[in-house]
């Protein structure tokens, strides 16, 4: 009974926030999605126009397994302030698709896809946790474009951080100041990798000189370059849920 009536409540704030779309925003998208996001981070400006910026966006889809997960790469188009018409807003349908979100790539996922972090030294790296003890470092721009279909290979890493003793799989920060990594799991401890080493080659590999689509579908995780732990801070007595640099700017 209190399952049912916590369900309703939820229900009715849902009615009366989507009654005041029009009040509260300047400006609304939504996207309706096939699967639902663990995780949604916003990534770098990518063009600046006179009426809206053109934004990365990272998500993920989490599936019943009768297709894989994937973290999907977009690009939002956000239009600025005091821009939009007031009909736009006023129009709000939570089924739609939005015109203004584009999916530029989809990456096959070794596992769910909790976290994603983006490198602030270089746009194009982000970071995943996933249910294991290893970080994915992935050069989304280099990633071939894949289709999540039954039976298809998971996408090959760019890099693989391996330290954790047990699953990490929430705790994951990136330094804003020097390509360092940080992470914490059940195994109570937190972990840091530094990928300065890594970072020239995953930013500017020549197209050319990159395996084919079809080879780089076949390649394994396994098959990732590797690195190990710089530090390993130990202390905690439960596992780590969350790190943050600091300072954080």
């Amino acid at each position: 009974m209190r399952g049912r009536q916590g369900s309703a409540a939820v229900d009715e704030r849902y009615t009366q926030w989507k009654s005041l779309v029009p009040v509260l925003y300047d400006w609304f998208a939504n996207h309706n999605l096939v699967w639902p996001s663990l995780s949604c981070r916003w990534g770098p400006q990518l063009e600046q126009a006179t009426y809206k910026n053109r934004q990365r966006l990272y998500l993920s889809e989490q599936t019943d397994g009768s297709v894989p997960n994937t973290l999907v790469v977009a690009n939002c188009e956000v239009v600025k302030p005091r821009v939009a018409a007031a009909e736009h807003i006023a129009e709000f349908n939570e089924e739609a698709r939005s015109p203004f979100i584009k999916k530029f790539k989809t990456i096959i996922h070794p596992g769910e896809v909790n976290r994603i972090r983006e490198l602030p030294q270089n746009s194009k790296i982000v970071a995943t946790h996933t249910d294991s003890p290893d970080v994915l470092i992935w050069d989304v721009e280099a990633q071939p474009n894949r289709h999540a279909v039954l039976g298809a290979t998971e996408s090959r890493p760019d890099l693989v951080l391996t330290g954790h003793q047990e699953n990490a799989e929430f705790a994951l920060s990136m330094c804003p100041t020097e390509p360092f990594v940080l992470s914490g799991g059940k195994d109570k401890l937190v972990v840091l990798w530094s990928i300065q080493d890594h970072i020239s080659t995953l930013a500017s590999s020549d197209a050319a000189d990159a395996p084919k689509e079809e080879e780089k579908e076949k390649e394994k995780v396994s098959d990732s370059p590797k690195i190990a732990a710089r530090g390993v801070f130990e202390g905690h007595d439960d596992t780590v849920e969350d790190v943050q640099f600091c300072p954080s700017r």
